[in-house]
């Protein structure tokens, strides 16, 4: 018995919306399965050859890999990664990381960009090549990266493979597809500084810096040795390395023969400033970030004002402008001098 008209149709239907595996793409290329996993992942050492081979094979399948129907089936036009370094050297919640997360995730929604978060942790020990094949599987085409170091080899080879877009929170590092998006950390340390030293008296400065392997440090660092030279000031520095603890320690022991403690970041300003409470004495502090913590501290403290928020923002959306064809470039956000109260944080 003949099958009527209607009935062919539904079995081409069918037969048209199969879902097509990446086996069957093997099997019309005529490789191994993973030969095809090699080339969608972008693995490199395949011959150029044997890509053509299977892609040909992908397009007239029809074949779409899970991560992109995923995409697809969002509307969304792109796909990127928030790649986060988180700081362990403190036990509160890290507000920075949060607000970086928050400003990103609602610029890429804005943006129609489907994102996801990775933290540094779980690819710190992949080689160059590992880094790129699992980005590539995640079908990632751009990356934002926050809390990167100067010591981070891999994602320094990463940014000069030029294999994804990227930009750069607070980095130093620009190409044809790498932004670097921050505030200028060397200015805004010498605003604060020079404001705290105007205000107050004495010329010996303990000044308690990040992490030596930081850019951001370095910059700042340079700004208070430029400062130093401007208003003849003795500058004493110690690396603190963003340590709430370690700032406090510093503090008690350096302090006491400083007339004004000047902190590369606010946790490290709330543990040297603690540290005087406790010998009893009063140094001006100033501090670096504008962080809520400081509301709470007691002492109204001189520090920098920026919103992570924002900068986040900007980040994804400077990465945005880089996908859709743009080259790379430093993008400067303001910032502000601010004493925080703690009438200024509640709510």
């Amino acid at each position: 018995m003949k099958k009527s008209i209607s009935q062919i149709e539904v079995i081409i239907q069918v037969r048209r919306h199969k879902m097509v595996s990446i086996r069957d793409v093997a099997r019309e290329a005529g490789v191994a399965i993973s030969t095809v996993s090699k080339v969608l992942n972008n693995y490199p050492n395949v011959s150029e050859a044997t890509k053509k081979k299977v892609m040909e094979a992908v397009e007239r399948l029809n074949f779409v890999p899970n991560q992109v129907a995923a995409a697809l089936s969002s509307k969304r036009s792109g796909r990127i990664a928030l790649l986060l370094k988180l700081n362990m050297k403190t036990q509160a919640i890290d507000e920075i990381d949060m607000q970086y997360i928050s400003g990103a995730l609602g610029m890429a929604q804005e943006k129609q960009l489907d994102c996801i978060t990775v933290f540094y942790s779980m690819i710190e020990h992949m080689s160059h090549e590992e880094m790129i094949r699992y980005f590539a599987s995640q079908n990632i085409s751009g990356i934002v990266i926050f809390g990167m170091n100067n010591d981070d080899k891999v994602l320094h080879q990463l940014i000069a493979s030029e294999n994804f877009k990227i930009v750069v929170i607070d980095g130093n590092i620009v190409n044809d597809s790498t932004s670097v998006v921050g505030i200028d950390h060397y200015q805004a340390q010498i605003d604060v500084a020079k404001k705290t030293i105007t205000e107050n008296t004495g010329n010996k400065i303990l000044y308690i810096a990040g992490m030596r392997n930081s850019y951001v440090t370095e910059e700042k660092i340079r700004a208070m040795e430029d400062l130093s030279k401007e208003m003849k000031l003795k500058l004493f520095i110690r690396n603190g390395d963003f340590s709430e603890l370690k700032a406090r320690n510093i503090a008690l022991r350096y302090a006491k023969n400083k007339d004004i403690v000047v902190c590369g970041s606010d946790l490290m300003a709330i543990g040297a400033m603690k540290a005087l409470m406790d010998m009893d004495i009063f140094r001006p502090v100033c501090g670096f970030d504008g962080i809520i913590l400081m509301g709470y501290v007691g002492k109204q403290m001189n520090t920098v004002k920026q919103s992570f928020a924002d900068v986040a923002a900007e980040g994804v959306r400077e990465l945005n402008r880089i996908l859709n064809g743009s080259t790379g470039r430093r993008v400067r956000l303001p910032h502000t001098l601010v004493r925080l109260k703690y009438e200024d944080i509640i709510c």
